[in-house]
């Protein structure tokens, strides 16, 4: 008898939780900025997620319910290995310089170049690029996202609000200009 409960939750657990593998990777491979480094911490989020299963309410947004896992164990690995790289900084010098640029989707689509989104992402502070990441790329609601991060749904927007800043400042540099 124990078996076949283990079976059926086995098989309810691939059926609703293993879809978002590619949004759990996603998620941990911006966190962490290491394609091996995520599959590490996908890899221990899916086991954590098999564990506490029986937790899981049928019915939940199995996705969100999965990137928080992620995120919690993207947070640990990041204090095992990073601690320094935690908290959030503005490297924004100051408002003028975001008030240069009135319009800056413009600006980013004038000098998109993924490369160079890419690296302006991976120096955001992981606070900055998770909500990014969690609303721009997997396109989650203020709502989910305050779940997930387990912080007020204002928060959520104001954070979000400062990151797009960060990362339109950063962009809007000319190249190989220093920030302080």
């Amino acid at each position: 008898m124990a078996n076949k409960v283990q079976k059926v939750k086995h098989e309810l657990f691939e059926t609703t939780v293993l879809p978002y593998m590619d949004s759990a990777y996603n998620l941990a491979r911006w966190l962490t900025r290491n394609e091996h480094d995520a599959e590490d911490v996908v890899q221990e989020a899916f086991l954590r997620a098999l564990r506490s299963f029986n937790t899981f309410i049928v019915g939940r947004d199995a996705r969100a319910w999965l990137l928080a896992i992620v995120r919690n164990c993207c947070r640990t690995w990041y204090r095992q290995h990073r601690s320094n790289e935690m908290s959030i900084e503005s490297h924004v010098d100051s408002q003028a310089e975001l008030g240069m640029w009135s319009d800056p989707e413009a600006v980013l689509i004038k000098n998109a170049n993924s490369e160079m989104i890419r690296e302006a992402m991976e120096q955001l502070p992981m606070d900055y690029r998770e909500v990014l990441i969690l609303r721009e790329l997997e396109e989650l609601s203020y709502k989910e996202i305050a779940q997930i991060i387990e912080i007020p749904l204002g928060t959520v927007m104001s954070r979000l609000s400062r990151a797009r800043k960060e990362l339109y400042g950063r962009l809007a540099r000319p190249a190989g200009e220093a920030v302080l």
